[in-house]
């Protein structure tokens, strides 16, 4: 049976006056039915740019998707008309964005909003869409939900926000949920019951889930198995158990250094990732990250400066873009 959603050699670039920004280079990944797929990496790797790609939403100019296929269900997305995007986004794969603020219009009330996605959908009446939402609303645990479905986005805490981001994400079954960050803004507390919250929807609708993040620590307990981007790249893939306990790229290695940990002495110090990202204006012409890898210092691994590696099967489902073997500590 095929998987719910096939990503294969995605490509997409910004034509700015500085030149081509290589955002996304030719990643390719499955999402199974009822899977949650984690994709991690730090501020301007591509996890963002990819699943607009997915969604059809880049905006154009500057950006253009050069190149690949995203087969849902067996359609190719990004050979549908805009009519029949339409029909599939918020239909069959709903969204959660990073800034709720944003994202919510401001003089249009959560109610409305929502209704109008099972309106347009669902084909359901006005008195129909607006029972609905109340029970989406209740669904994300929002408090005096048929009192509340009036107010406007700026009544509500950023939490808050986020929870009726939910409830308009779900609001028409979609097989597939896509969350851009979506616990950025808010405080550890909620963070942890917006998690929550995602992992009982998910699991009592059956859906399958893309959880963009930068921190390898929420996606510990979410995801089943884990994508790691690099300058628009996927250097690293595997089941999230593999992944914490064989990491096996140096970039993998060095964002798992950087989190605290409950299970560690208090003796260990937290080891940030020197350098900085590279500027995708230029493509790499070796590995993207060997000017900040220890590894290539160490061992001067000539290889890593002039040929990207491409991924390869480093264990059972696990594979790693890298010409070193972090595990046994040889060069390939």
């Amino acid at each position: 049976m095929a998987p719910l959603l096939q990503v294969k050699g995605l490509r997409t670039q910004f034509f700015t006056q500085d030149g081509i920004v290589h955002a996304v280079n030719g990643i390719s990944y499955d999402v199974e039915e009822g899977e949650t797929l984690g994709i991690v990496g730090e501020s301007g790797c591509g996890k963002s740019v990819g699943v607009l790609s997915v969604m059809r939403l880049i905006p154009q100019p500057p950006g253009r998707i050069v190149g690949g296929e995203v087969l849902f269900q067996g359609r190719d997305l990004l050979r549908m008309d805009e009519e029949e995007i339409r029909q599939v986004r918020g239909n069959q794969i709903a969204m959660i964005f990073q800034d709720p603020m944003t994202s919510l219009n401001p003089v249009l009330t959560i109610g409305r909003q929502i209704d109008e996605a099972l309106e347009l959908h669902l084909h359901l009446d006005k008195r129909q869409a607006r029972q609905r939402t109340i029970e989406l609303l209740e669904m994300v645990n929002i408090p005096g939900a048929a009192e509340r479905v009036d107010d406007y986005p700026h009544q509500f805490s950023g939490g808050m926000r986020q929870r009726v981001m939910i409830a308009m994400a779900l609001s028409c079954n979609p097989q597939l949920l896509i969350a851009d960050e979506p616990t950025t803004a808010l405080d550890v507390t909620i963070q942890a019951q917006f998690i929550d919250i995602v992992k009982r929807l998910r699991d009592d609708l059956g859906m399958s889930v893309i959880w963009i993040t930068h921190d390898l620590g929420v996606v510990a307990g979410l995801a089943n198995r884990v994508a790691v981007m690099y300058a628009g790249y996927i250097v690293e893939m595997a089941p999230v158990r593999e992944l914490y306990a064989h990491p096996s790229h140096p970039y993998t290695l060095g964002l798992l250094g950087s989190i605290p940990r409950l299970d560690e002495t208090r003796k260990r110090k937290l080891t940030p990732i020197e350098g900085l990202p590279p500027d995708l204006i230029e493509e790499p012409k070796g590995c993207p990250f060997a000017p900040r890898c220890q590894f290539q210092k160490k061992y001067n691994i000539e290889r890593c400066l002039v040929e990207n590696p491409a991924l390869i099967s480093v264990g059972h489902e696990h594979s790693a873009a890298c010409w070193f073997d972090v595990q046994r500590g040889t060069v390939r």
